[in-house]
């Protein structure tokens, strides 16, 4: 990925398959988002970089994505840094160009594609998020487990005080490893969601469970599904959106059922198998097909 140190900014050049309104309709889809805010077409996503907390303020001007740090310029050394988080971020690195033919001969994909081309998938670059977001999905709607989210955060994350503004990180797992059940359950998390959550971190505290690790493994999947309160759709979700692997496929998700149901023009939602017929074309690309399919339940 080619960028730029321009010195109070940084630029990084973009494929030609990206669409930043496309990722910002994405990211803004609910109000209740606490880890980034959207004004005006641009992100402010605080993160952390060797325990300095950076702002970042992302617009996407004449096909780059300018990144400027409207609190503290980051020393030089962090920078490269900050071009992996957004790389990861919005998988930049991605060529997307067999994902799109394989969509020409599709008769789910190929309306999706032409709609939203350009859509990146928008990733989950901390393992521990990633885990714990998909825990806290598990069997509610999407506005109580970004409820949840809000609570976790705000009780147990890091705040960066910009001008009066706060900007809030996720907590880290060495943070959420030492508490006690009935802590949680105060934010109305569930006796088992309270108690997988801090199953993961206590995981990742101890050095159990880490990106590198996952990245490092065949078989990833394996090892996240050992881990208590992670089944097969949690492991599939974490996969497509931490590790930005293109072949998981969370086929047991509710919001693919309804999407497929609703380009379909089905009466009700398509069995497993009807499902995996209808992904044979997907091959290769059933994460990218998934959250295509998401895309289409917000408009």
């Amino acid at each position: 990925m080619q960028w730029t140190d321009c010195g109070s900014h940084l630029e990084i050049s973009l494929p030609e398959a990206f669409c930043f309104r496309e990722c910002l309709k994405f990211l803004g889809r609910s109000e209740l988002e606490v880890l980034h805010h959207i004004e005006d077409d641009q992100i402010y996503k605080p993160i952390k970089i060797h325990e300095s907390l950076i702002l970042l303020r992302i617009s996407s001007p004449d096909r780059k994505l300018r990144i400027e740090f409207p609190d503290v310029i980051p020393q030089k050394e962090h920078r490269q840094n900050v071009v992996k988080f957004i790389t990861d971020w919005f998988d930049l690195e991605r060529d997307l160009s067999p994902f799109y033919q394989n969509a020409l001969h599709d008769k789910i994909l190929k309306p999706l594609t032409d709609q939203y081309f350009g859509l990146r998938m928008i990733g989950i670059p901390d393992l521990f998020e990633a885990v714990t977001w998909a825990i806290m999905g598990q069997q509610i709607n999407l506005t109580f487990a970004y409820t949840l989210k809000q609570r976790l955060v705000k009780n147990y994350g890091e705040c960066l005080n910009v001008d009066g503004r706060l900007f809030w990180l996720y907590p880290r797992a060495g943070s959420i490893a030492g508490l006690e059940i009935e802590e949680l359950k105060k934010l109305q998390f569930t006796t088992r969601k309270a108690e997988y959550i801090i199953g993961a971190a206590k995981e990742m505290s101890a050095g159990r469970l880490s990106k590198r690790l996952l990245l490092e493994l065949k078989n990833p999947r394996e090892k996240l599904i050992s881990i208590r309160g992670i089944g097969a759709w949690t492991a599939d979700y974490v996969l497509m959106k931490c590790l930005l692997e293109p072949t998981a496929f969370p086929i047991a998700d509710v919001g693919l059922h309804n999407a497929i149901k609703k380009m379909m023009r089905m009466e009700i939602k398509p069995s497993i198998d009807e499902i995996k017929e209808l992904a044979k074309n997907w091959s290769g690309w059933e994460a990218y097909a998934t959250f295509y399919l998401w895309r289409s339940l917000y408009e």
